[in-house]
């Protein structure tokens, strides 16, 4: 049966997350609904790089999708943007061997987490509010505890199909774009709401509220207080799913920009 890989981007406000969900609404399950439709009865199997968590956004998900169709890849790609929600975009399709697969071939995969200082009226789906000040250099020295092969069973939400909860995290990086403190997390795999956790004890950090020790004594002991500051699913975007042979992302810009100085009653 063809194989198709499939880059798409979607705002995940609405969904409970990519994981087809029995009497849940998710992305997978609106790619499902769409290919059923373009099928026919054709037997079909899509699999995506990754889950999101609901709220979860991406910028850049991969899947692969099994179809005996005789529709080109642009056609194919256009009949199933045409029926999808329009926050649901599939950028491009392109026929791979059937030796590609979409998780286990990915090497590494990058989130972005984008954490507002002010309110915004215009950023809400996209960012998480702070209230209070954040010190950026705090949570890069907080970043750098993350990095390596470390365990994150006090990030992890227990997931049965998750084997171990060993993880590579290749490198943390802290930006400012005005009023916005951007977190990338680069790593082999992420544990389910492992992402949201680190993010939520960045945050603290930052705040002043959690020191180093703190953070470091969660990467070597079982702790329940990642799960009590996991930051909200509105802020996370699944970044870029990379494959062998892909450049990795250099610059850390933002989603959505605050600008500094704009607040409310100053033009």
């Amino acid at each position: 049966m063809p194989r198709f890989r499939l880059r798409l981007e979607y705002q995940g406000t609405a969904y409970q997350g990519w994981q087809v969900q029995r009497d849940a609404k998710t992305v997978a399950g609106e790619i499902t609904r769409v290919v059923r439709g373009i099928a026919g009865a054709a037997p079909f199997e899509l699999y995506g790089a990754g889950r999101t968590d609901a709220g979860v956004h991406a910028l850049e998900q991969v899947a692969h999708l099994d179809l005996e169709t005789r529709l080109a890849p642009e056609l194919l790609r256009r009949q199933i943007n045409d029926a999808l929600p329009s926050d649901i975009y599939v950028l491009d399709i392109e026929r791979v061997h059937e030796r590609f697969h979409a998780r286990h071939s990915a090497v590494a995969r990058s989130y972005l987490y984008q954490v507002s200082r002010r309110k915004s009226a215009f950023g809400k789906k996209y960012v998480w509010w702070v209230r209070g000040d954040l010190d950026a250099e705090r949570m890069r020295r907080a970043a750098e505890l993350f990095v390596g092969m470390k365990s994150f069973v006090s990030f992890a939400a227990g997931d049965p199909d998750e084997i171990s909860s060993r993880v590579l995290i290749d490198k943390i990086e802290i930006g400012e774009a005005g009023d916005l403190v951007l977190v990338r997390i680069e790593g082999s795999h992420f544990l389910w709401k492992m992402v949201r956790r680190i993010v939520g004890v960045l945050v603290e950090v930052g705040k002043g509220q959690l020191g180093l020790n703190e953070v470091s004594f969660f990467l070597r002991e079982r702790s329940d207080v990642p799960a009590r500051l996991a930051a909200p699913g509105s802020g996370l975007f699944l970044e870029k799913v990379y494959y062998e042979g892909d450049a990795r992302l250099d610059r850390l810009e933002p989603v959505l920009r605050v600008e500094v100085g704009r607040r409310a009653g100053k033009s």
